[in-house]
């Protein structure tokens, strides 16, 4: 009797653990609209390929042909390597990401674990905008602008929030792009940031009856500042997950009244 207990518990684990590595490499696509009352009507709408914590993964061919002509930028939310993720495997990730659209990058905590100065040079060889501290603004052809503001890691003290508004002028709408959704705590309403999207917390990445260390990753309002955090596509530790499953997104952002 105890034999098959042991038996039953171990098939029970063994496809649990199955599961959980399952969710880990997911290349799941998911397509939401952020419809905002202050987005500028005139500019239309805005879509966003949002991917962040990448980490050690690989990005698969099935995110890119799911993705290719469905959006106009990319945005990798940070995390793009770690210690022992290869400058070849960061390019080859690059090289994908660039058959969507020009690509966007922000500094994560852990993207400070292999030189900074050699990711920074790779990134800007191949044409990636870095957004350290300092904003890229969109223009519509009735004159809109929307500026992306992108800040540097948060955790080590890197961020400079307010150099990214300068740089912002006086667009019309402001998206944040920070790693860390932490950034919320410095936020003020004159800042006048119209959505911020975050990473960093794998939604907690394994979560035992729902609950983790951190919540699942979407969309929620915080105060006056709507924010939206990725679960992310990549894994810390361990390459396994539970209840907050892999993902990556396009975020079609547009005025609620269209």
């Amino acid at each position: 009797m105890i034999k098959v207990v042991l038996l039953l518990l171990f098939l029970l684990i063994l496809t649990l653990l199955i599961h959980m590595y399952r969710e880990a490499f997911s290349d799941k696509v998911f397509e939401m609209e952020i419809a905002l009352t202050n987005f500028p009507a005139q500019f239309g709408e805005i879509k966003i390929f949002f991917i962040s914590d990448i980490h050690r993964r690989k990005i698969s061919d099935t995110i890119i042909s799911k993705v290719a002509g469905k959006a106009e930028i990319v945005l990798i939310g940070g995390d793009l390597a770690e210690k022992g993720v290869s400058y070849a495997r960061i390019e080859e990730n690059i090289r994908k990401l660039k058959e969507i659209g020009p690509v966007y990058f922000i500094w994560g905590n852990n993207d400070y674990e292999i030189d900074p100065h050699e990711l920074d040079a790779l990134l800007l060889s191949m044409g990636v905008k870095i957004l350290d501290n300092t904003a890229v603004i969109f223009e519509s052809a009735e004159g809109e602008t929307i500026a992306l503001l992108g800040v540097d890691d948060i955790t080590a003290g890197r961020c400079q929030l307010h150099y990214a508004i300068e740089d912002a002028g006086n667009a019309s709408f402001k998206i944040l792009a920070c790693h860390n959704p932490a950034i919320l705590d410095s936020i003020i309403e004159e800042h006048g940031i119209g959505l911020v999207l975050s990473g960093h917390t794998h939604g907690g990445q394994i979560r035992l009856f729902g609950i983790g260390p951190y919540k699942k990753g979407g969309f929620r309002q915080v105060g006056s500042t709507p924010i939206f955090t990725s679960n992310g596509y990549g894994t810390s530790l361990l390459p396994l997950r539970l209840g907050a499953r892999a993902e990556t997104h396009i975020l079609t952002i547009k005025n609620s009244s269209i």
